[in-house]
C-alpha cells in the first residue's frame, strides 16, 4: 500500500499575524505598553522638558538668579520677565529655572543614594537569610517607626541648613523603604530554579546576588526609584521653606515659596508661580511612575 503525503502549506492570516504579534524581550515589551500611557508619556516628556530647560535656559540668559534691579520691583508677568519680578527685582522665570535644577538635583541625587545603600543592604540580608536578616531587618524596622521627616528635620538642624547637608540627609533616612522592598524580592526569587542552577555551577555569593537576583528586582526597584524622586523634592521645598534648607539668596522652590508667602496678598503671583512649578513636577512624577509600574508589572505581560 502506498501512501501519498502531501506537506501542508503553512500560510499565517492576518487575524493570527495580530494575535502572534513580534516576539519582545521584557525591556521592548514594557517600553512598548509604556508608550500607550498617555499621562505617563506626558509626565516624561514634562520632567525632559523641565530639565533642560533648567540647565540651558539660565546658561544662555545672561540673567542670574540673583541679580536685583530695584527700578523693576514686584512686576507682573511680561514678555521681558515672563513670571515677573519680586520684590528685590529679581527675575522670577530665571530663580524658578534656578529652583528646578536645585530641587532636581536633591531629588536625584537622594534616589541615587537610596537605590546604592537600599539595594545592597536589602539584597544581602534576603540573600543571607536566617539570623543575619532578622537582624539587618530589626534596626530597618526600629529606623522606619521614627517618621522619615522628622530624622531629616533632626540631622538638618545638627548640620546646619545647606545644599551638601540636605544631600546627606537625606541619604542618610531614604534607604529603608528601599531596603524593605529589595529584601522581599530577593526572598521571592532566590528559591527559583535558575538560581539553584548558578549555585550548582559554582557561582559564588556575591555573583549570585549581583548578577541574577538584583537584575531581576530591577522592575520593582526602579519603579520605587521614580516614586522616591518626588518626595525626596518635596521634602526638600518643606525645609526649605520653614529654613532648614538651601538658604537665601540661593533660589530653591522651597525659598521661593517662603519668599512668596510674605507678599500674598499684594502680589500673589510669586507664590503662584514655584508653587506651580511643584505641583506640576510632583503630578508629572507620579503619572510617569505609575505608567511606569503598570509597564514593568509581570502580571500584564501579553
Amino acid at each position: 500500500m502506498k501512501y501519498d503525503f502531501t506537506p501542508l502549506n503553512r500560510t499565517v492570516t492576518a487575524d493570527q499575524s495580530e494575535t502572534a504579534g513580534p516576539a519582545t524581550g521584557y525591556w521592548q515589551d514594557a517600553w512598548l505598553r509604556l508608550k500607550k500611557d498617555k499621562t505617563a508619556m506626558a509626565g516624561m516628556l514634562f520632567i525632559a522638558f523641565l530639565m533642560l530647560a533648567a540647565i540651558f535656559v539660565p546658561m544662555f540668559s545672561g540673567i542670574s538668579y540673583g541679580d536685583q534691579d530695584f527700578s523693576q520691583t514686584n512686576l507682573g508677568p511680561s514678555m521681558e520677565h515672563f513670571f515677573g519680578t519680586d520684590n528685590l527685582g529679581r527675575d522670577m522665570f530665571i530663580r524658578v529655572l534656578y529652583g528646578a535644577r536645585i530641587s532636581l538635583s536633591i531629588g536625584v541625587v537622594a534616589s541615587l543614594i537610596n537605590l546604592f545603600i537600599g539595594v545592597i543592604y536589602g539584597g544581602i540580608s534576603g540573600f543571607v537569610g536566617g539570623r543575619t536578616d532578622r537582624i539587618m531587618m530589626n534596626i530597618v524596622d526600629i529606623l522606619y517607626s521614627v517618621p522619615t521627616l522628622l530624622y531629616v528635620i533632626l540631622l538638618m538642624v545638627v548640620f546646619k541648613p545647606g545644599l551638601m547637608n540636605i544631600f546627606i540627609a537625606l541619604g542618610i533616612s531614604y534607604w529603608l523603604q528601599m531596603a524593605r522592598i529589595v529584601r522581599g524580592e530577593v526572598l521571592k526569587i532566590k528559591e527559583q530554579e535558575f538560581v539553584m542552577a548558578a549555585k550548582s555551577m559554582g557561582a559564588g555569593s556575591g555573583r549570585i546576588l549581583f548578577k541574577h537576583l538584583i537584575p531581576n528586582s530591577m522592575g520593582v526597584i526602579i519603579v520605587s526609584l521614580s516614586l522616591s524622586i518626588p518626595d525626596a523634592i518635596f521634602t526638600e521645598a518643606f525645609l526649605s521653606f520653614i529654613g532648614l534648607g538651601v538658604s537665601a539668596p540661593m533660589a530653591s522652590w522651597g525659598v521661593l515659596c517662603s519668599d512668596g508667602i510674605n507678599s500674598i496678598r499684594a502680589f500673589p503671583l510669586q507664590l503662584f508661580f514655584p508653587a506651580m512649578a511643584i505641583s506640576l513636577t510632583m503630578l508629572a512624577f507620579n503619572f510617569f511612575s505609575d505608567g511606569l509600574r503598570d509597564a514593568l508589572d509581570p502580571k500584564l505581560r501579553r
